[in-house]
């Protein structure tokens, strides 16, 4: 297990990597407190791209219950966390 997985920044970083490659928006204006409702993309449809860019990003499966809770960075941060503590 690499270490760097229970990081916030390195997760964080990524999650802003993702949010870049899925809405197209300057990684810099993501942090913990972006919520959906701050990126206009950010619809059900974003919501499931931007799933499959984390899925591939940290090597993970994102369940339906994860999809749910996944409404602002600050969840997104702690669920891959936490998956990564599950493993």
């Amino acid at each position: 297990m690499n270490d760097q997985i229970n990081d916030t920044d390195y997760i964080l970083n990524k999650v802003r990597d993702a949010f870049n490659s899925t809405f197209a928006i300057d990684p810099q204006s993501v942090s913990m407190e972006t919520t959906a409702n701050d990126i206009s993309l950010w619809d059900s449809v974003g919501h499931l791209t931007l799933a499959r860019s984390l899925e591939e990003a940290f090597g993970i499966t994102l369940d339906v219950d994860d999809l749910m809770e996944m409404d602002s960075v600050r969840e997104i941060v702690r669920i891959i966390s936490r998956s990564y503590t599950e493993v």
